[in-house]
């Protein structure tokens, strides 16, 4: 059963964005397939030169990094987010597939999570 949990929050301030790649993370280790959606404010956690010293965080391109290692299968970004925040698919952290949510992507998953 294919999973996609959906970040809408910016990578700095909320906690709920690291506990939905916790959660990713937690469930490709157990060989279940999951995949991120980055939608609205979450688009900024795949933004490129992240600096997060300032606010005595750690910069969250290690974490996405991490990803592959765990086996999650794929990044997804709203590409409506992507231009909302300029910023282009060609300058992000990660590899990303850009999509438009909504019905045709999200029938392709047996659960949906947004933290």
């Amino acid at each position: 059963m294919k999973t996609l949990i959906i970040v809408d929050k910016p990578p700095y301030g909320d906690w709920s964005g690291r506990e939905a790649l916790d959660m990713a993370f937690s469930l490709a280790a157990f060989d279940q397939p999951v995949s991120l959606l980055f939608v609205g404010g979450g688009v900024n956690w795949l933004r490129s030169g992240q600096n997060a010293e300032n606010i005595k965080q750690k910069t969250v391109t290690r974490q996405l990094g991490a990803a592959a290692v765990f086996g999650i299968e794929e990044f997804l970004v709203d590409s409506e987010g992507l231009s909302a925040y300029g910023m282009a698919a060609d300058a992000l952290s990660a590899d990303v597939i850009c999509v438009e949510p909504g019905p045709d992507l999200y029938q392709q998953y047996q659960h949906i999570v947004c933290l």
